[in-house]
């Protein structure tokens, strides 16, 4: 694949992974994706951020030549995925929010099958499953049919599978839906090496947490429209600076503290007095002494203190007005997208 990376840049390899303008996709009535622009530099994790429903699963079917566009276009290493969509599936490994796997065969034969259908021969196919196997932990399950496989499992299969032609660009939609914690961290180990062997992640997630642990950078897409694109802490500091969190000890001085807080940070103040927590935006981290000071001068006690930026949750509900909604699903979109 090397040669189709290269090919009319000599031996430079295109800066772009991926460079999406104004993609667009309707079903009926609803613009499920309405004008998407992405550009993802070659060698990192690029997170797409946003509810069920917000059009991340229908984006990722048409980069990846699964489904036509209405509208814009898209390329994939320089190469059109209209015009030249044989290469372009060349180039990439496409995983599913579900494993794509017969549940009647093994691990080992799952992946035998795949490596087959994509042109290896006998021995390369058992050579190549032991690997992946070996790779994803799951060498004891290899003889287990997968009707037996957790969840965690399963996803790791489907990865697994989607790697056998080593491409330079794979799309992981979801990846970790339902998985327990401990799963998803060995997930996100996983995504991390396949960075550091070279390959270039688009992920689309749900979860705040996974944006911030694995993206280089992230678009938050919300109802069919990328509402704000750049690296988590640009995203973080897009809404406002750092925020100090107070716990008075002596709820009888919460009135107190709040003033002396408001006097030196220069800034109101947000209270909880049931919980005796006071909290206050900072620009200046040096302030934070002079307020121990203050308060310490005043007899003021407290029981913590802490000083946090603002998280992913605090972006996405300041940037589309409303938190990201995990009890909705996407049964409607994959619904229309299948009626296509």
């Amino acid at each position: 694949m090397e040669h189709l990376l290269n090919k009319k840049r000599g031996s430079t390899q295109p800066e772009l992974a991926v460079e999406a303008k104004g993609l667009v996709k309707t079903f009926g009535n609803n613009r499920a994706v309405d004008g998407v622009d992405l550009k993802v530099p070659t060698g990192s994790i690029y997170g797409v951020l946003g509810p069920n429903g917000a059009g991340k699963t229908t984006t990722i079917r048409m980069l990846a030549t699964l489904l036509r566009a209405d509208g814009g276009s898209a390329k994939i290493f320089g190469h059109d995925v209209v015009k030249e969509p044989q290469i372009v599936r060349q180039l990439i490994g496409v995983t599913g929010q579900y494993a794509s796997v017969d549940e009647s065969l093994t691990a080992m034969e799952n992946l035998m099958i795949f490596s087959r259908l994509l042109g290896l021969s006998r021995k390369e196919a058992r050579r190549k499953a032991v690997e992946l196997l070996e790779e994803f932990g799951l060498t004891e399950a290899a003889k287990r049919p997968l009707k037996n496989f957790s969840g965690g499992m399963r996803r790791r299969l489907d990865l697994a599978a989607s790697l056998i032609s080593q491409p330079p660009l794979i799309f992981l939609d979801e990846p970790t839906t339902g998985l327990d914690p401990r799963t998803r961290n060995q997930m996100w180990d996983t995504i991390r090496r396949l960075v550091k062997m070279g390959s270039t992640v688009l992920l689309t997630t749900q979860y705040l947490q996974e944006a911030d642990e694995l993206a280089d950078r992230v678009a938050v897409i919300d109802r069919g429209k990328v509402v704000a694109e750049g690296t988590v802490d640009e995203l973080k500091s897009s809404i406002g600076s750092s925020s100090l969190q107070l716990t008075i000890q002596d709820a009888k001085d919460i009135d107190e503290a709040r003033r002396v807080v408001e006097q030196v940070l220069q800034a109101q103040s947000n209270v909880r007095p049931e919980a005796g927590v006071i909290t206050a935006p900072m620009n200046d981290a040096d302030r934070a002494t002079d307020l121990l000071i203050k308060l310490r001068e005043a007899g003021i006690h407290l029981t913590e203190l802490s000083v946090q930026k603002p998280t992913l949750d605090e972006v996405f509900l300041t940037i589309t007005g409303h938190g990201v909604d995990h009890s909705s699903n996407d049964i409607q979109e994959d619904a229309e997208e299948m009626s296509v």
